[in-house]
């Protein structure tokens, strides 16, 4: 057990590197770490310490394509719009700060809740 809590106090930590790459972001939540703008999430952080980011469709089919991962499934449901980010992309903050700036800029268009 204590190793499962280790990687998730790493994978915080790389989770907080990434969205310090912009600014006007903040951190939020205790229990499960997300993003949001615009009253919309688009990064969350799991309890067993995966980053999920919401994506459009054509950059989500990217991503997909290019990292191979699967879908998201939170509660018995999957996350439609958004993708698992491998660990490889997780620990390297400069090719992630791409995929997190298109995330946020998706968010930015859609309706404000």
């Amino acid at each position: 057990m204590p190793e499962k809590q280790d990687n998730y106090a790493a994978n915080l930590e790389l989770y907080e590197k990434a969205v310090a790459t912009i600014p006007e972001v903040k951190r939020k939540g205790k229990s499960m770490p997300f993003t949001s703008h615009n009253g919309n999430m688009f990064s969350f952080l799991t309890k067993e310490g995966k980053l999920a980011l919401r994506l459009s469709k054509e950059d989500r089919e990217a991503f997909v394509k290019k990292y191979g991962t699967e879908p998201v499934v939170q509660y018995g449901a999957v996350m439609k719009e958004y993708v698992e980010v491998p660990q490889e992309l997780l620990t390297n903050t400069d090719e992630l700060k791409g995929y997190f700036e298109l995330s946020y800029r998706y968010v930015g268009t859609l309706k404000k809740k």
